[in-house]
């Protein structure tokens, strides 16, 4: 039965064969493009390593292994770059497509067997090793291989050793094994983190923060890690360090139970701190001593939280004028901590404050000899020299009996007070007058530098700006002559002096 068809269809079929040959040239012309494309960028990558540009030659293999994912040789290329570059985790994966693609490719088993070696991955390793030596290889690969292997079966040996010293707690034995372990297998967490058990045993907490922020790396998910390396620095006093550490185990799992926990406590903690700090700052001192109490009421069983909030409370007592308790405090930090100079600098000021000055000398000196270059201790001593030498000569606080943290408004009573009671007209005795007339002038004398802030600054500084040889022969002159240049002078007012005392 003949099927009629339209003059249109018969057209359209009388086209096929031409449209088939189109369609299979284009398939071809795919094809052949892929080739040689992958070649090209095989060879332009394979010039760019030679010329040492690594980041240009990985991009030109990536392109390689896109185009052709079953290319061989475009995986080791790749993978040779990600060794050069130090990024043996990316080369990994690269070499075992490359033994999956050709089992027999002898030098990328080679290569994946001292990766894995270095990783620690000890059995993984000697199997490859085991196989580059039945494969026919070069003498080359062969001696390689048969060194690796022997390493690698002397590395299990120590591993076990270092296991079984661990377990008796003979953790120098222990971390002694481990080191010529991680000499070879220096990418291998477990290793490193079994060291780091060992130094915190060891109480040498520096090289297990070490071994513990390398594992933290070597290991994608190490929330154990990170845990540790915050409760070492927490117990060492470093509570910013311990914030950030726990801070990555919560970024890795934030519902780890144990990091959650320490964290609130670090937290807190830390808040206090800086909250203290922050008073000291604003010279609120009273409030910075309450705020450092509590530091020491929310961790007390860490004896560097108790020793830090002590040491900066001492500083608060110091510049808040409360010389008694200040060198208490301090006292009690230089007990635990002989050499602390933060410690012996707030003790030494507290005891210059407190007219010590032979005292306040001796802690300069020591905290001199723990820091040559600071500059605050040098004047501070050069300052206790100055005031011990002027104590020796005449003080103008203890001329009025006022302390030296007097206001001007204390200073003036005092004055006052003395003047009255020590003026030359009270005295009919020529010997006592005379004995008046220059307590009367010491008197005046001091209220002069005392109640002027300049001259009072100066005299705290530990020179007297009366004194002919501190002013290089300057001075006051009308201080200088004796009772006649006081005539006329009225120490309770302003014009001739013509007060009346009256006693009742």
């Amino acid at each position: 039965m003949m099927v009629s068809m339209s003059p249109i269809f018969r057209k359209v079929l009388s086209y096929v064969p031409f449209v088939l040959v189109l369609i299979d040239l284009r398939f071809e012309g795919v094809k052949c493009g892929k080739d040689s494309g992958v070649e090209n960028h095989l060879e332009m990558g394979k010039k760019l390593l030679a010329a040492g540009q690594l980041a240009d030659a990985l991009s030109h293999f990536h392109a390689a292994v896109d185009g052709d994912p079953k290319n061989y040789v475009a995986y080791y290329r790749r993978a040779t770059v990600y060794l050069a570059m130090g990024k043996s985790k990316s080369a990994l994966p690269d070499l075992s497509k490359v033994i999956e693609l050709k089992p027999d490719f002898t030098s990328a088993r080679l290569q994946r067997g001292n990766l894995l070696l270095k990783q620690g991955k000890l059995d993984e390793a000697e199997s490859d090793f085991k196989k580059v030596l039945k494969s026919n290889p070069s003498d080359k690969e062969e001696k390689e291989a048969q060194s690796q292997l022997k390493k690698s079966d002397e590395i299990q040996r120590l591993v076990a050793q270092a296991r079984h010293d661990f377990d008796r707690r003979d953790y120098s034995s222990a971390a002694a094994h481990l080191d010529t372990v991680i000499e070879t297998c220096v990418w291998d967490a477990d290793s490193r983190e079994l060291r780091a058990e060992c130094f915190i045993q060891l109480d040498e907490m520096g090289k297990a923060i070490s071994d513990l922020k390398a594992a933290s790396k070597l290991r994608n998910d190490n929330t154990q890690a990170f845990y540790k390396l915050s409760t070492i620095y927490y117990n060492l006093g470093d509570h910013e360090m311990s914030l950030n550490e726990v801070r990555e185990c919560l970024k890795l799992d934030p519902d780890h139970k144990q990091c959650f926990s320490h964290y609130k406590q670090v937290k807190k903690l830390n808040k206090q701190i800086q909250s203290a700090e922050e008073l000291i700052q604003q010279q609120r001192y009273g409030e910075a001593v309450s705020k450092y109490e509590s530091v020491m009421k929310t961790e007390p069983n860490v004896p560097q939280y108790t020793q830090q909030a002590k040491e900066r409370i001492c500083h608060c007592l110091a510049q808040d004028s409360q010389t008694a308790k200040a060198i208490e405090v301090c006292s009690e930090v230089l007990k635990s901590d002989p050499d602390n100079v933060n410690a012996l600098k707030d003790r030494a000021e507290a005891y210059l404050q407190d007219e010590q000055y032979e005292e306040a000398i001796k802690d300069f000196e020591k905290a001199r000899e723990q820091n040559e270059n600071d500059r605050q201790i040098k004047e501070g001593l050069e300052r206790a020299q100055r005031l011990l030498k002027q104590s020796q000569k005449r003080d103008y606080y203890k001329i009025l009996g006022v302390k030296r943290t007097a206001q001007k408004k204390e200073i003036i009573k005092a004055y006052r007070k003395l003047a009255q009671q020590w003026h030359p007209d009270n005295f009919q005795d020529p010997e006592d007058k005379k004995k008046a007339e220059k307590k009367f002038i010491d008197i005046a004398q001091a209220k002069e530098v005392l109640t002027d802030p300049e001259m009072r600054s100066k005299f705290d500084q530990g020179e007297d700006p009366l004194d002919p040889e501190s002013q290089q022969g300057g001075g006051h002159s009308h201080f200088r002559g004796g009772w006649e240049n006081f005539q006329g002078f009225n120490p309770f007012g302003s014009g001739p002096f013509s007060f009346k005392f009256s006693y009742n």
